[in-house]
């Protein structure tokens, strides 16, 4: 495939410093995994000053869906997500530049009996955004082949890397365009496991409004879709963090019950739930610069203003 291969064009001057970027974060993944945690941690501190827009995202959300909390709560979560969001910048260079050997000694995998359970057939792995999420997929295909929807990058120099990074743990493994549905459902058709995300507001013309954490949230109607048109069982993926630093814990969650029930209202709301539920035990890891509620219903005003 074109978008995993090396081009000369991809030398061109204007992506140099892009290049020197990745050539920094290669560099600085070399050392220990105890040295990397307290130096995302320092860098944390600065973003969470300067990269005033993402915080402000960031906060906003954290405010409409923990409202049970008061100043000084959303402050202390809001600096530990800075944290695990940029610990997965080192965790993305980790995933795509360490070893095998050296990302084996990080993580555990929990649950990967409901995977062999499925017997062969389809598995839409649904996951979820949080920070770990790059990290994740790499201690994934060390343990098993899977496939992944995602979105390209329009820097041709950082997709090269991303996708290169992202199939280079199990020849198996491929990335799927989130655009080919087709290339989706035949892989779910021929019994693989592909890794589907649903939780990111991707505007109205495919969502339905339904809850997350008690905001109404544009929600994709796919996974329910997909898991039909793929006879395939839908089954929860949640990678976080352990508290104490020593690397990760990969758990997969039993299949979703019911599911789809061919309503699009009912299925997104399931989604939504599964979702809500393990963002709960760890919302520092969730991916919350993201304008999750950014698509309102029709009148609604923007919660971001």
């Amino acid at each position: 495939m074109e978008a995993n291969r090396f081009r000369m064009a991809l030398l061109h001057p204007r992506y140099w410093l892009t290049w020197c970027g990745f050539g920094l974060m290669w560099l600085l993944v070399q050392l220990p995994y105890s040295a990397i945690v307290p130096m995302a941690r320092a860098l944390s501190v600065v973003l969470l000053r300067v990269a005033s827009s993402r915080r402000k995202i960031a906060a906003r959300n954290l405010e409409l869906c923990f409202p049970e909390k008061n100043q000084q709560e959303l402050g202390a979560l809001l600096k530990e997500n800075f944290f695990s969001t940029t610990m997965a910048l080192f965790e993305s260079a980790m995933s795509w530049f360490w070893p095998r050997r050296r990302l084996e000694k990080l993580f555990v995998l929990e649950g990967f009996e409901h995977i062999e359970a499925a017997e062969g057939r389809g598995v839409l792995l649904m996951g979820m955004h949080f920070t770990t999420l790059d990290i994740a997929g790499a201690f994934y295909n060390i343990h098993a082949s899977s496939d992944a929807m995602y979105r390209p990058h329009k820097n041709p120099v950082y997709d090269f890397l991303q996708r290169r990074g992202r199939e280079r743990h199990n020849s198996s493994s491929t990335m799927i365009h989130r655009r080919d549905v087709r290339g989706l459902v035949r892989a779910l058709k021929k019994g693989k496991v592909v890794w589907y995300a649903p939780d990111q507001d991707y505007g109205a013309k495919q969502s339905v409004f339904v809850p997350f954490f008690g905001v109404s949230a544009a929600t994709v109607n796919a996974t329910g879709t997909f898991s039909r048109l793929g006879n395939a069982l839908v089954i929860p993926f949640v990678p976080t963090r352990l508290a104490d630093g020593s690397g990760y814990k990969v758990a997969i969650h039993p299949p979703l019950e019911n599911f789809p029930t061919g309503d699009d209202v009912v299925d997104a709301r399931t989604v939504n739930a599964t979702v809500e539920e393990h963002v709960q035990l760890h919302p520092e890891q969730y991916l919350w610069a993201h304008k999750r509620f950014k698509t309102r219903p029709p009148g609604e005003a923007s919660l971001y203003n």
